[in-house]
């Protein structure tokens, strides 16, 4: 030990402190916040993959909102409204509420295909929210077999997610529509139309915020259809200010190449989607929504929480299994163990594998003096581990296991002792029932 302790300052300028157990350990995510820069850090490749087959299926989409986009600046031009008014003729002898009403009509072509457009991006999303998760639980990752697999497994959740979402933003755009057409030509009413396109502008913010919540619970739990709404709006509405900005911090570089423009802005929108925008949104969403699943749905449905995480209670990382000491499996494991005799497996010390001693390897013709290497090694390894366990028996936990294996060990004897005690009832005398 004293030797060890000399060159632990050498050591840990010559090997660097990564070969600390201490602090490998303080390396590995703790919560949330941890896990999503890891993730971001260290699967940086995989989440450019990832956003790229994601990108592929939104290509439909970007088109229409492309097309609408160009179908808009291209009336401007073209309509008697966006020409010179100076002269003395004008081209139409009334062209009050006609831009108004061109914008409905496209709006009324564009938003409607952004349907069946959104059941394409649906498979991307399918796909990329499985994998995502994956990368969320610490689990192995395949891109191109895992986003197949999670297009399998999720496509009709996620569908019925965005189609909600696509319809009530086609409804509520024309509602919009028709509310400044009917302004702009003085209709009668036009308040209380530009009154619903308030509210339509709202139902669309709600309902972005619960397609959010319906698409991660449809990755991680198996749910009906309306039980799928319901739980989103729930959740929506018991968790608005985290979600709001949540959402926020999400979907920044969405808004940014949306309404950046064709501006320095709107350029670096684009390529920040085209690199990991989808991913980004995707793993900031489902990084939160495990929280909130471990706080509101798992306890209550007997999965532990924190999968994922690094728990320093238990120094494991979180896999879906709850506290070794809580454990029923554990404690099952443990009684056998107490039952068989064996129970001192778990409560002596037992040094880690390290690379400071090591076994003897004879070569392949080997004399005398080979075999007593071989044996010295074992016999060195042997007494390190021994002055391990000297050193180490009296530590908090393994102390804390003695007690726990005699108060096991006399309860198991009480309990033979019992049953030697009691007698067999004698079994019943058989009727005769012959006369």
């Amino acid at each position: 030990m004293a030797d060890r302790e000399r060159k632990g300052l050498i050591a840990r300028w010559l090997e660097g402190k990564e070969r600390s157990e201490e602090y490998a350990r303080s390396t590995l995510p703790t919560s949330r916040w941890g896990l999503f820069w890891d993730i971001f850090k260290g699967r940086f490749g995989r989440l450019v993959l990832t956003n790229l087959l994601i990108l592929v299926t939104f290509i439909p989409l970007i088109a229409l909102i492309f097309l609408r986009y160009v179908g808009i600046q291209a009336s401007g031009m073209m309509g008697s409204f966006g020409a010179a008014m100076g002269g003395m003729y004008p081209a139409e002898p009334d062209v009050i509420g006609l831009a108004q009403l061109m914008i409905m009509q496209l709006d009324l072509l564009y938003f409607g295909l952004m349907i069946p457009a959104a059941a394409i991006a649906a498979l991307g999303i399918s796909g990329g929210m499985y994998i995502i998760r994956n990368l969320i639980w610490t689990e192995g990752v395949f891109v191109a077999n895992d986003f197949v697999r999670g297009i399998k497994r999720n496509y009709w959740n996620v569908l019925e997610a965005v189609v909600l979402f696509t319809v009530v933003l086609f409804v509520a755009r024309i509602m919009g529509d028709l509310a400044d057409y009917l302004r702009a030509i003085g209709a009668q009413g036009a308040v209380w139309m530009t009154v619903s396109k308030v509210f339509g502008y709202i139902l669309v913010a709600f309902v972005t915020l619960m397609t959010l919540w319906m698409i991660s619970l449809g990755v991680n739990y198996k749910q009906g259809p309306w039980s799928l709404v319901r739980n989103s709006a729930v959740l929506t509405v018991g968790t608005f200010p985290q979600t709001v900005f949540f959402a926020a911090v999400g979907s920044w570089p969405v808004f940014l190449a949306l309404f950046g423009g064709m501006n320095f802005f709107g350029v670096i929108g684009m390529f920040l989607m085209i690199l990991f925008g989808f991913s980004y949104l995707f793993l900031v969403w489902m990084d939160f929504s495990q929280w909130a699943f471990d706080r509101f749905i798992n306890p209550n449905i007997g999965v532990a929480p924190g999968r994922g995480l690094y728990n320093k209670e238990t120094q494991t990382m979180g896999r879906g299994t709850p506290n070794t000491e809580d454990s029923a499996a554990m404690r099952e494991y443990k009684r056998l163990i107490v039952a068989q005799g064996k129970s001192k497996l778990v409560c002596r010390p037992i040094k880690p594998i390290d690379d400071e001693l090591e076994v003897y390897q004879l070569p392949d013709s080997f004399s005398r003096e080979d075999l007593q290497r071989l044996r010295e090694s074992k016999n060195a390894i042997e007494e390190d581990v021994k002055k391990y366990e000297e050193e180490h028996k009296d530590d908090e936990q393994f102390v804390e296991y003695n007690r726990r294996f005699e108060e096991r060990e006399r309860a198991l004897e009480e309990e033979t002792s019992g049953k030697k005690k009691k007698k067999k009832p004698e079994p019943p005398k058989m009727l005769n029932k012959r006369k």
